[in-house]
């Protein structure tokens, strides 16, 4: 084979590759989460929530009504409920021999839900998410105690993100 048939062959070749390429793509149904026409916005705006039990359930609560009512606040009239538990847990991780404390440990929010249809009660979601904040001790007790506060705080915050992406993603189908 000459190499101008070879040149030639290989053309064919990357042009009938790009055509396959294009109707692959063509087929994608890859789509925002968050789109105007998926109506998960408005979905979401119809969600509420149950009752924290604790500190930091009220701060994942309280992410949770601001993801889902962006900013407007809790749904008047719900058409989807979801009943949330949260529970957290600071431990240290690393031990300071000299005084037998910890200087740096973790804290973990852990989240329970389950997504209901308010009229009829179909259980439309449920999963449980969990995110871990690390976090340094100081030596001072009332640094000690702001600094887990904080640490609970991002870890909240983080795991109703979390949440809130998988309650869009159930009302998106």
């Amino acid at each position: 084979m000459s190499s101008d048939n070879l040149f030639k062959l290989a053309r064919a070749a990357g042009v009938a590759s790009m055509i396959g390429v294009a109707g692959l793509l063509s087929s994608c149904q890859v789509r925002p989460l968050y789109a105007e026409n998926t109506g998960v916005t408005q979905k979401l705006a119809d969600v509420s929530f149950s009752d924290a039990g604790t500190r930091v359930g009220q701060v994942v609560r309280n992410q949770l009504i601001f993801i889902a009512g962006r900013g407007a606040g809790e749904a008047k009239t719900p058409k989807y409920t979801v009943d949330l538990s949260v529970s957290s847990g600071t431990g240290g991780v690393i031990y300071l021999p000299s005084s037998d404390t910890s200087g740096a440990g973790r804290t973990t929010v852990t989240a329970s839900f389950t997504l209901k249809n308010a009229g009829d009660g179909k259980v439309l979601k449920s999963g449980n998410r969990s995110v871990t904040s690390l976090v340094d001790f100081p030596t001072q007790e009332f640094a000690k105690a702001r600094a887990i506060r904080d640490s609970e705080d991002r870890a909240a915050r983080e795991v109703a993100e979390l949440v809130g992406a998988d309650i869009a993603a159930a009302l998106s189908r």
